[in-house]
């Protein structure tokens, strides 16, 4: 009897364990209507987890709960780059999406990375002018709009601060936003940018949205900055001096970084079928090259993963000069 007792009260103190569910369990309602099975297709493949996750290179863990669920690396690609259009990128480690929306709704998703560049000293995360900062930053998205325009990819500005940087040194956690405009659409794209430091390198996570959603992204920026945590020896206070790689940035260079270049489809259809809008109003030939999964041109022509201008999971700088090589 004390066995069984002692298990029972380990798994009460233990952390939710991760779980994945279909899209037919996540999202009853919308799997029973027959009508929209052949344009749900792509997200019929993807797992949902939930709970606790670990990230596949081991180093941090995910904090989910019931409230929002995890895509790992080959179902994030899918939604970014397939479904959204974004370049291939072989960094990201997942997305993260609050439970009641797919990612074919109107809604936010949350990117994942990860980037060694060593352990990032906060000595001068109060020294900083923002709005110094802010042109630097603007400068660096004109030299990423050219390599997108001569790729077949929308240009792309920085208009400035959606939410002005600020770092949490209890946490070690840094986050701003930043309002973009791709291929002067007049539906201006939100990034939220949030950075946890780690023993010898940064988290990087990247919240993709509408500037519409500003709002509802900020009222989960809470969640999504306690649901992050390094795992025992890659915490930030785990560092060794005398063994492991300094960076050569600190936290002005974590913002000063290449620009977020990613942004998503952010179709609004279920959005309107919840609100009774006649789906024939919507142009066919959009839908036909949305649910086919068809890349932007350029994507489909390159062999490299991994674009050197427009690399929107390593924004932090340091040795190619976008920013962060004073500091």
């Amino acid at each position: 009897m004390l066995p069984r007792l002692f298990l029972l009260a380990l798994l009460a103190l233990s952390p939710l364990p991760l779980f994945a569910e279909s899209f037919d369990e996540l999202f009853p309602d919308l799997a029973a209507d027959p009508d929209l099975a052949e344009m749900l297709a792509p997200l019929q493949e993807l797992n949902y987890q939930r709970g606790t996750a670990t990230l596949p290179n081991g180093l941090a863990t995910l904090t989910l709960g019931q409230d929002y669920y995890y895509l790992n690396p080959k179902d994030a690609r899918i939604v970014l780059e397939d479904l959204w259009g974004n370049p291939p990128d072989a960094t990201v480690l997942g997305m993260v999406f609050p439970t009641d929306m797919t990612p074919m709704h109107d809604t936010w998703g949350m990117e994942l990375s990860y980037d060694d560049i060593g352990h990032v000293s906060d000595d001068d995360a109060e020294s900083y002018d923002y709005d110094d900062l802010l042109k630097q930053m603007q400068a660096d998205a004109r030299e990423s709009s050219k390599w997108r325009e001569e790729n077949g990819y929308d240009s792309i500005e920085l208009l400035g601060w959606a939410e002005p940087p600020r770092y949490d040194q209890t946490e070690r956690k840094l986050y701003w936003a930043k309002e973009l405009q791709f291929g002067g659409d007049e539906l201006h794209t939100l990034n939220y940018n949030i950075r946890a430091l780690g023993r010898e390198g940064v988290l990087i996570l990247n919240v993709i949205a509408s500037m519409e959603q500003l709002d509802e992204v900020r009222a989960a920026t809470p969640d999504l900055l306690a649901m992050t945590s390094f795992t025992e020896g890659n915490r930030y206070i785990d560092f060794k001096p005398d063994l492991d790689k300094v960076a050569a940035v600190g936290i002005g260079g974590l913002i000063a970084g290449k620009v977020v270049a990613k942004t998503g489809f952010l179709i609004v259809l279920l959005a309107f079928l919840k609100k009774g809008f006649v789906l024939l109003l919507l142009p066919l030939i959009w839908l036909k090259n949305l649910f086919t999964g068809r890349r932007t041109k350029a994507a489909g022509e390159t062999n490299d993963p991994i674009q050197p201008h427009v690399d929107a999971g390593n924004e932090t700088g340091g040795s190619d000069g976008d920013g962060g090589s004073d500091d």
